[in-house]
């Protein structure tokens, strides 16, 4: 029996119990598969969330049966400013907070119902803090295809006015027994949401239709990767990282230490 130098040593009982010939016992078999099923079905699920109880995050799956190296974020990257990255609140601020998400993460629309009205109200609206939302969609095809109509909304000066419509509309979908890619974000609706902005709904279907966007939806992923952001929701905050729909305080304290 080997020596475990970790554990106190067993029992002389339980070392007898060993040495003798031990009875059949034709549940332990079963009891090990069950283990090893609900075993399994944890890893699979951790694969593919984060943080749970702690906010989480949705994360990507690595396909590789060895554990990918968790890549080491570009923060100062990260928070260069591009011509698509709308800005909500005065360009100005000292403080930014740069979003990476996805229109079907449900950590991300947790962090859009419970905590980002109260950034906006008490800091974006006081000119204390810009916010920046980038794409990160990899949750499928109707992620890809909200983004991209997202983008088509940019074009018309009301990507953050677009954004709020999507969430507010998947969450509407998520109480009616929706899920991720269940056939809700389709064109009509996309188009219905423009209608409702009161965009040039013309302009907007034609960008829509031609997937004008896909490619650069795609890159942002991959810039996004490529910067070693691999989860969402995830923010920086002049550069200093948040993971998942983490509560308002958190940001709060990571507003007040912002240089």
């Amino acid at each position: 029996m080997e020596h475990n130098p970790n554990h106190q040593p067993e029992s002389f009982e339980q070392i007898n119990v060993v040495a003798q010939a031990p009875k059949r016992d034709y549940f332990l078999p079963v009891s090990i598969l069950v283990a090893g099923v609900v075993i399994a079905g944890a890893v699979v699920f951790a694969s593919f969330y984060k943080g749970g109880a702690a906010g989480g995050g949705a994360v990507a799956q690595n396909n590789n049966q060895q554990p990918a190296a968790q890549p080491t974020v570009n923060a100062a990257d990260i928070m260069k400013l591009g011509s698509r990255d709308a800005i909500l609140g005065s360009a100005s601020a000292p403080v930014t907070i740069v979003e990476y998400g996805d229109y079907q993460c449900p950590f991300c629309t947790k962090f859009f119902s419970q905590t980002e009205s109260l950034l906006v109200a008490n800091y974006v609206n006081t000119g204390k803090v810009k916010m920046v939302f980038r794409n990160l969609a990899f949750l499928g095809p109707e992620s890809t295809a909200a983004a991209q109509a997202a983008e088509c909304a940019n074009d018309q000066g009301k990507l953050w006015a677009y954004h709020d419509a999507l969430y507010q509309a998947k969450i509407s979908d998520e109480n009616a027994g929706g899920g991720e890619n269940n056939g809700y974000f389709t064109q009509a609706v996309f188009v219905k949401l423009a209608q409702q902005l009161n965009l040039d709904v013309a302009k907007f279907t034609s960008c829509v239709s031609s997937n004008q966007y896909a490619s650069l939806v795609t890159q942002e992923k991959n810039d996004a990767s490529a910067l070693g952001v691999n989860s969402t929701p995830t923010f920086f905050v002049n550069g200093t990282q948040i993971q998942g729909a983490q509560p308002y305080s958190n940001f709060q304290a990571a507003i007040a230490a912002a240089k």
